[in-house]
């Protein structure tokens, strides 16, 4: 059975940092592109960074560049998101999925799969 459960999140001060992991299993995770979502109370779900099977493409939005970096380890079926420099504005619950990662682009959508439950991230002092 296709599933991808995320794990990592939790409660940091401004500033901080945590390292969110997307687990795959029932289908081998190198043959997609991962992507990593976010979703604010009252918001619409966004795409916040993707990253193409190979691991030779990665993409974020303008928001979290330079302090958020997408991984994979094909060998452990598992992608992952550093996050550093956590802002208040970060706080969310964050999903993973499989996606296309096209140059240039953070999708907003999946391409292979369905939402898992996620894993929330709340940055507050």
């Amino acid at each position: 059975q296709w599933q991808l459960v995320e794990s990592g999140g939790g409660l940091v001060q401004p500033g901080g940092s945590l390292r969110l992991a997307c687990v795959a299993s029932g289908f081998i995770l190198d043959y997609y592109g991962i992507g990593w979502f976010r979703q604010a109370p009252g918001q619409e779900r966004e795409g916040v960074s993707c990253i193409s099977s190979s691991g030779g493409r990665t993409n974020y939005v303008d928001s979290v560049k330079g302090r958020f970096t997408i991984s994979r380890d094909n060998a452990k079926n598992a992608a992952y998101l550093q996050m550093n420099s956590l802002k208040p504005e970060d706080t969310a619950v964050y999903y993973c999925a499989a996606v296309f990662c096209e140059p240039g682009v953070v999708p907003n959508s999946i391409a292979f799969g369905s939402w898992g439950q996620g894993t929330q991230v709340t940055v507050s002092s």
